[in-house]
């Protein structure tokens, strides 16, 4: 007898479960429906589209042979029956029949499964503010109102535009306007950081500094209150501190699961929304299967489930439902979190834990910072990379791990490294000890990674005392929350001048480290030292001296004048 498989959800877990069930089981009937007349794009790639970086939207619907994944391909190339503009209304489990609704007649008919798999994706998050159902507020749903925003550029419809929400969306979407369009674009995030809770404060602020010098304004820890309009158009976002003008605005602001039609079937579905599916991605009903962007997942390093949408997930996860519909043992056993982004020259991304969401989690949770060379410091083509790594002091475990650089190969080679290590469990001991190919057009000979865990055991082993750079801007931003402290420039004195012009010997001593042993003696007993360098290294080497003469009032500013060059600051000299 023929099993009759039906999937729910037509983007990216349920035609690959579709496909890879056909390939396993030719003679399985298996039928997929969508809502949308567009099925099986690409919508991270949708930011691009609107910035032109990719030509055309079909671009994203297409195969790597050129070929549109449209109904025509599914059903003559792979053998799969598509139901498009057709809207899945309710499950019924004890007949294993699933009532559907075509979007054009209204008409209601009923289909029968043998198994069925739900990958109805996410949904945008919309602002319950006045305003929000305006003509021109859109949220980055489909590619319908991707195209739909770009004709309005394309058209000259747009010159000012407002990006509610600092997340990876958001940023990219005020990219995308901004870089080949030239409107004018504001972005406002409620949080005080960009990419709040993902990324730690000194890589958000380096994000921050380089939108703004890309000519994007930035307002953070602003909430949108209401969007204004004018017959039926936006014109105006309005905050508690301001008002900027609109002809656009892009709601960005989180997504949600699309869970409900599991829900009102009595699937087991989290508080959050997300459909609860075992290593096979069954649902609480065996003969039911979820995958994608509706789903909770494991989290390889809590143990806990949590809710990651991204593409790449989505795609793995519905292969894996394809082999158990085809009776083939499959598992996904869960993921870490990573995502990587790019904005005008630079990129930034991450994997893991971020250190609020450790410490919420429970574990003793610290951080490491460095700012060293992306290859070897002696090629031409050598970048600055800033990383992060977020690890237990108890366990030694490394938690997360966060760069940011040069848009090149930098920040992704190391992220994905670490996304491998971290999802069995990798230590502070083995990122000290991963071998990572070298050679100087690509690596140092101790890799990012490396160096970042070699701060990591210092600072785990107490070797190492640090100040953090949210600590030390606020020290620089007022001088008397710690009137005791005083920073020691062990840089060349050229380098340091500038800083004692401006802020005067009692608070900007400049002793260059090949001084140090000879003149240590007079630093002030009374003071806190902030030790100072470019990266970090040698202020922890001359710490390490001084702490071996007794003078053990000092503490080492993680990652330097690199970092702060990138985060930019007002009291800059």
């Amino acid at each position: 007898m023929t099993e009759k498989i039906v999937i729910v959800g037509g983007v990216a877990a349920g035609p690959k479960a579709a496909c890879r069930v056909k390939r396993l089981m030719p003679q399985a009937e298996v039928t997929l429906i969508d809502q949308d007349s567009l099925i099986s794009y690409g919508g991270c790639g949708i930011p691009y589209y609107i910035s032109g970086d990719v030509a055309d939207e079909s671009a994203l619907r297409s195969t790597s042979f050129h070929v549109l994944r449209d109904q025509y391909y599914f059903e003559k190339y792979k053998g799969v029956k598509v139901r498009i503009l057709t809207q899945a209304l309710s499950i019924d489990r004890a007949k294993k029949q699933l009532l559907i609704k075509d979007l054009g007649s209204g008409a209601e008919e009923t289909l029968d499964y043998d198994k069925l798999v739900l990958a109805t994706g996410s949904q945008p998050y919309v602002l319950p503010i006045p305003g929000a159902e305006l003509d021109g507020v859109f949220t980055i749903a489909n590619l319908h109102k991707a195209i739909e925003i770009k004709d309005r550029i394309a058209k000259g419809k747009v010159g000012k535009a407002v990006v509610i929400g600092g997340g990876a969306i958001g940023i990219e979407m005020a990219e995308a306007l901004t870089d080949l369009w030239g409107v004018e674009t504001s972005l406002i995030e409620f949080k005080d950081q960009l990419l709040p809770g993902v990324i730690e404060w000194s890589l958000s602020a380096m994000m921050c500094k380089h939108l703004r010098d890309s000519n994007v304004s930035i307002y953070l820890g602003e909430s949108a209150s209401e969007i204004v309009g004018e017959g039926g158009r936006v014109t105006a976002v309005r905050t508690p501190q301001r008002v900027l003008d609109a002809d656009l605005v892009i709601m960005a602001t989180g997504v949600r699961a699309q869970s409900e039609i599991a829900r009102a079937a009595g699937l087991r579905v989290s508080d959050m929304g997300g459909i609860v599916v075992n290593r096979r991605m069954q649902t609480s009903d065996p003969s039911i299967y979820a995958a994608g962007d509706c789903v909770k997942i494991p989290n390889l390093i809590t143990g806990k489930y949590f809710y990651a949408p991204f593409g790449s997930l989505a795609n793995k996860e519905g292969r894996v439902v394809g082999d158990n519909l085809a009776g083939l043992p499959s598992t996904f056993d869960g993921a870490v979190g990573s995502f990587i982004m790019k904005a005008f020259d630079v990129c930034i991304g991450a994997t893991g834990l971020s250190l609020e969401m450790a410490r919420a989690e429970g574990f003793d949770a610290d951080f490491s910072l460095t700012a060293p060379a992306d290859r070897a410091h002696f090629y031409p083509t050598q970048e600055i990379i800033c990383c992060v790594m977020i690890f237990d002091r108890r366990t030694r475990k490394v938690l997360g791990v966060q760069a940011f650089g040069a848009m090149n190969d930098n920040v992704s080679a190391r992220i994905n490294a670490a996304a491998a290590f971290l999802s069995k469990g990798a230590t502070i001991d083995d990122f000290t000890n991963l071998e990572m190919a070298y050679a100087p057009p690509f690596s140092a000979a101790v890799d990012t990674v490396n160096a970042a865990a070699y701060v990591a055991d210092n600072l785990c082993d107490n070797r190492l005392r640090q100040i953090t750079m949210e600590e030390f801007y606020s020290w620089m931003d007022d001088f008397s929350t710690q009137p005791d402290w005083i920073s020691l420039d062990v840089r060349h004195e050229q380098q340091a001048l500038p800083f004692v012009e401006k802020f005067g010997a009692d608070r900007w001593i400049s002793m260059p480290d090949d001084r140090i042993r000879e003149r240590y003696e007079e630093l002030p007993k009374d003071k806190t030292l902030i030790i100072f360098c470019n990266a970090g290294s040698r202020s922890y080497e001359i710490q390490v001296f001084l702490d071996s003469a007794g003078v053990t009032n000092n503490r080492v500013l993680c990652g330097g004048f690199n970092v702060i060059k990138r985060i930019g600051a007002p009291w800059l000299p």
